[in-house]
């Protein structure tokens, strides 16, 4: 099958990188984005693979694909991808996604905050982009409200025995525990080892807990484990995470969707207030700041709007090419 060149710009998050999709990706069909969203999956998956995996890109790769959107009012809309398929939410993109569009003119820029409106699988995100004689910097964001599905369940593991987990969403839904119950710390133990404990517990919750969404069964589904140093109550010191998602795939950021998810956590069990920010820190020690807004409903739960801010950097550009003898440039991980 022809693959034709494909343009990129390149970003990341608190190292996590941003691949924005911008020429020679194929029209996707569908009346709404979730519908785009399983065309791209059933069509041009080999696509995803040519260009998230090696030797274009890495294990831990993440891309933004813009399509139209269907939202009426929505700027832009777009589809995420990563090492096993397609995410509903993505706080790091969301925030690359903001300078990115100032930046290109897709939104007029405005000083000292531009909105930027974004259609995202799980639904509109509002974003403020700062603006300062015409430079951009740093972003923040609105969500769709983030609540917890499941609280303090427990699941059985063959290597950890009995473990509490609780289940929050954030645009998408994660199970959230403890380092310590496992004898890991968030900061200084070995990634592979919090991999390995995340893995487990993810398989765990998706074979005994059911994740379902309100609104729509294609956003039920458990997306990954947070592993956290456990300091969920109030302060003003950082509290650090590391988000394993998708395949064994580790956030190089706080995660944005999981910040959502996990302040949606906190403020249900009175740990935060409204208005209170909190700062997140993730495994290369960045940092995103996040506060519960407002109080909210999502079906029959309660929800809350929580904001997240960060910073997103470019590193280049790129376009990408396939020369029809090069199968293994068709893409492949050695992980």
């Amino acid at each position: 099958m022809k693959i034709d060149p494909v343009q990129t710009t390149e970003m990341h998050t608190g190292g996590e990188p941003v691949r924005i999709i911008e020429n020679g990706f194929p029209t996707l069909r569908g009346r709404t984005l979730l519908a785009k969203r399983r065309y791209l999956r059933d069509h041009f998956d080999h696509l995803r693979k040519f260009l998230m995996f090696e030797p274009r890109g890495h294990f831990d790769m993440y891309g933004v694909i813009a399509v139209e959107p269907d939202h009426p009012d929505a700027d832009l809309a777009v589809l995420f991808m990563h090492n096993e398929g397609y995410s509903t939410m993505c706080g790091h993109a969301v925030i690359a996604l903001g300078r990115y569009a100032v930046d290109k003119g897709l939104v007029k820029a405005r000083e000292p905050e531009t909105e930027v409106r974004i259609q995202c699988p799980c639904g509109l995100v509002t974003v403020q982009v700062e603006v300062n004689n015409g430079a951009t910097g740093r972003v923040r964001f609105e969500s769709v409200p983030g609540f917890v599905l499941h609280r303090q369940k427990i699941v059985a593991t063959a290597a950890h025995g009995p473990v509490e987990v609780d289940i929050a969403y954030g645009g998408a839904f994660y199970a959230f525990v403890a380092a310590d119950q496992f004898g890991l710390d968030v900061r200084r133990s070995r990634v592979r080892d919090l991999v390995d404990v995340a893995n487990v517990i993810s398989a765990a919750v998706k074979e005994q807990l059911e994740i379902s969404h309100p609104d729509d069964p294609d956003l039920g589904f458990l997306y990954g484990t947070i592993l956290t140093d456990g300091a969920d109550a109030y302060s003003p010191t950082p509290t650090a995470n590391i988000c394993v998602f998708a395949d064994s795939q580790v956030d190089r950021s706080p995660t944005g969707s999981g910040v959502t998810a996990r302040i949606a956590l906190q403020y249900r069990k009175g740990q935060i207030n409204l208005g209170q920010t909190r700062t997140f820190e993730s495994v290369t020690g960045a940092l995103f700041e996040a506060r519960a807004m407002r109080e909210s409903t999502v079906g029959r739960h309660k929800a809350v709007t929580v904001e997240v801010a960060g910073r997103a950097h470019y590193t280049g550009s790129a376009t990408f090419s396939h020369e029809p003898d090069d199968e293994i440039g068709r893409g492949f991980l050695l992980r």
